[in-house]
């Protein structure tokens, strides 16, 4: 499981994934709470998750365990 500091002691098991329109995936962050990181998803979601000067919205923002974030339960 992945943790805030090196220590090991808090666990952050739920990650977005940004896929773009050609399937590349991208961790945006982690987050203790599935709800944390679904409201996080919603989110970026809704604004398109730009930075000022980014690309185009053409990707989408899921929520995944840990153990999925590689892509290999999608």
């Amino acid at each position: 499981m992945r943790s805030v500091s090196g220590d090991g002691e808090t666990v952050l098991p739920w990650q977005v994934i940004r896929e773009d329109g050609h399937g590349n995936r991208y961790r945006v962050g982690s987050y203790a709470t599935r709800t944390e990181a679904q409201q996080v998803a919603d989110r970026l979601g809704r604004t398109g998750g730009r930075a000022k000067g980014g690309g185009g919205g053409d990707g989408s923002y899921l929520v995944e365990p840990l153990e999925c974030a590689s892509g290999e339960c999608a």
